[in-house]
């Protein structure tokens, strides 16, 4: 719906028409990005949209743009650091308070590719940001979210949960560290999280799906030289080659989040979508197993079992 790109578009375009009012849509990360994208678009179909970000300043300009741009005054800003547990309880315990329901909730903020950083809890970084918090936001927010079905869940993965492996001796990847070990690993945990969550949630009226948004450049790439050790200019500059090659802009790369969010024709749950249709995920994201030790192991990083 509007915004569309000026060249041919690359991959899949979101084609539904869905109208969202009286509808609420909390998206993670939602400031820059394909989150500002999608905030916008779901902003346009009459959502009461709610920007959860850690930067509230770059947050706030974004929401003022979206309400010049949309017209649609009911797009607000709350604080949301992923990399914090506490944060992730204080934001859920005041949407839970204060939102009397939530139709849509899309997961897409992460880290790519940083140094070996810990969250305030003492997890990398990258698992720490990309899956647990959002684990844990999730959960938090379960109630309210199947009290409001039909709803959904979206969240955003990668084609490189393909490389990615879960090291569960060493989730942390203490004695073993790399930038790209760790974002592989968040990316599939992604997709393992959300087959377990679909399957917890048959029969619910409650749609979970994982996606491929493309490659893009957004500001996820902005640790890349000092995570890899490249310099700066080297590294984004072969970056950009590539996107310019064969990336998406950033509108392209938000369409199989707005699809997953919205179209009418989707039915299933547990699917990974990639150009807005469903593919195949790598074997190790169809792992059921895998996926199940995931879930337990979350619970105990967060401390959803003292619950």
């Amino acid at each position: 719906m509007g915004g569309g790109p000026s060249r041919r578009c690359r991959g899949g375009i979101c084609r539904s028409e869905a109208k969202l009012d009286g509808k609420t849509v909390i998206i993670t990360g939602s400031n820059t990005g394909i989150g500002k994208v999608t905030a916008k678009d779901m902003a346009r179909r009459g959502a009461r949209v709610i920007m959860a970000c850690r930067d509230l300043t770059k947050a706030e300009a974004a929401a003022t743009e979206i309400r010049l741009e949309t017209g649609n005054e009911s797009v607000v800003v709350e604080k949301l650091d992923l990399a914090s547990l506490a944060s992730v309880r204080e934001f859920t315990t005041k949407i839970n308070q204060q939102e009397g329901q939530l139709d849509i909730l899309i997961n897409n903020a992460g880290i790519m590719y940083c140094p070996p950083w810990k969250t305030a809890d003492g997890f990398e970084m990258q698992f720490g940001t990309n899956h647990l918090g959002h684990f844990l936001l999730t959960n938090l927010l379960l109630d309210k979210i199947k009290a409001s079905a039909p709803s959904r869940i979206v969240v955003v993965s990668s084609l490189a949960h393909e490389s990615g492996r879960m090291y569960f001796d060493d989730v942390n990847l203490t004695n073993n560290y790399g930038p790209n070990r760790a974002y592989c690993q968040s990316k599939l945990a992604n997709v393992l999280f959300a087959n377990e969550l679909a399957r917890r949630l048959e029969g619910t009226d409650v749609i979970v799906n994982s996606l491929h948004p493309g490659v893009i450049e957004t500001e996820l790439q902005r640790n890349m030289a000092e995570g890899c050790g490249c310099t700066y200019t080297c590294c984004k500059c072969c970056f950009w080659c590539m996107v310019r090659s064969f990336g998406k802009s950033q509108w392209e790369g938000a369409q199989t989040t707005i699809h997953c969010a919205v179209d009418e024709q989707i039915e299933g749950s547990g699917l990974y979508f990639s150009d807005c249709v469903p593919k195949q995920p790598a074997p190790q994201g169809r792992d059921d197993v895998a996926a199940k030790r995931l879930w337990d192991l979350s619970e105990e990083m967060v401390g959803l079992k003292k619950d």
